[in-house]
C-alpha cells in the first residue's frame, strides 16, 4: 500500500475534512503531523490516533504566519526525517453579498484560504525539489469552478488555488521534480466551515442547503487517499465531490 509510512502534513486538522483525513491515513500506516490552530481539539485527535494504534504529532499552526508552516515543515523532518505529503487543508467561509462590504472577512479568506496555501508551499516546496517526489493536496470547493451570489470572495480565493495547483503540476512537469499534485472541490460537505457565516440570511440559506444534502468528511478523506494511493508515476490532479442528491 503506498499509504503506509508516508509521512502526511495536513493543515486544518483539528475538525471536518482535516480530522477525517488525519484519521483514515493513521488507520492505514501513515505517520501524521497534524497543524491547526485548537490545541485541544489536535491533543484529542492525537490521542484517538495513538489509542487505535496510530502515528501522530501536532504543532499548533496558524496558516497565516510564514514561520508557523516552516516549524510544522521542520517538525516532520525532525521527528521523522522527511515529508511525503502535505495537505493544505485550512480554511474559512463567511459568505456574504458583496453589497455588505463585510471587508474584514474578506482579508480573513485572503489571508487564509490563498495566503495560507502559499505559505504552505513556501515551507515544503524546497524539501520536495531537493528530494525529487512529493505530493501536494489542497481543499478548493466547488466555489472554485461555479460562482454564485454570496460567494464572490470565498470563491475568488478558490479559483485562485485552482490555478495555483495547476501552475505547480506543470512547472513540475518541465523542472523534473516529480511533485505531484491533486486539488480538491467539495460541495456540501458537513463541517465547521457554515459556523464562520456572519450575515444572517446567508448563513440561513446555507444551513437549509448542508441540512438537505450534506455529507459526512470522511467521504473527502476517502479521495484524499485515493490520491495518495496511486503509483508514484501517476497523478490525479483534480476531484470534485459532493453528495449525489445535490442539484449542485
Amino acid at each position: 500500500m503506498a499509504i503506509k509510512d508516508k509521512v502526511v502534513v495536513i493543515t486544518g486538522a483539528s475538525s471536518g475534512i482535516g480530522e477525517a483525513t488525519a484519521k483514515l491515513l493513521a488507520n492505514k500506516g501513515a505517520k501524521l503531523v497534524l497543524g491547526a490552530r485548537r490545541e485541544d481539539k489536535l491533543q484529542k485527535l492525537m490521542d484517538e490516533i495513538t489509542k487505535d494504534g496510530g502515528t501522530s504529532i501536532y504543532r499548533v499552526t496558524d496558516v497565516t504566519k510564514a514561520e508557523d508552516n516552516q516549524k510544522l515543515v521542520e517538525l516532520a523532518k525532525t521527528e521523522f526525517g522527511k515529508v511525503d505529503v502535505i495537505f493544505l487543508n485550512a480554511g474559512l467561509m463567511p459568505n456574504s453579498p458583496l453589497s455588505e462590504l463585510k471587508s474584514n472577512e474578506w482579508n480573513q479568506m485572503v489571508d487564509v484560504n490563498l495566503k495560507g496555501v502559499l505559505n504552505g508551499l513556501e515551507a515544503v516546496l524546497p524539501e520536495f525539489t531537493k528530494q525529487k517526489s512529493g505530493h501536494v493536496i489542497t481543499t478548493s470547493s466547488v466555489a472554485g469552478l461555479k460562482a454564485y451570489p454570496g460567494g464572490a470572495v470565498y470563491g475568488a480565493t478558490k479559483w485562485a488555488v485552482r490555478d495555483l495547483m495547476e501552475v505547480l503540476r506543470m512547472e513540475s512537469a518541465q523542472e523534473g521534480t516529480n511533485i505531484r499534485t491533486a486539488t480538491i472541490y467539495p460541495a456540501a460537505i458537513n463541517t465547521e466551515l457554515l459556523e464562520t457565516i456572519s450575515d444572517e440570511q446567508t448563513e440561513k440559506d446555507f444551513n437549509a442547503l448542508y441540512d438537505q444534502y450534506g455529507i459526512s468528511p470522511d467521504r473527502v478523506a476517502n479521495v484524499v487517499a485515493f490520491a495518495i494511493d496511486q503509483p508514484e508515476d501517476t497523478n490525479v490532479n483534480e476531484f470534485t465531490i459532493g453528495p449525489t442528491t445535490q442539484p449542485w
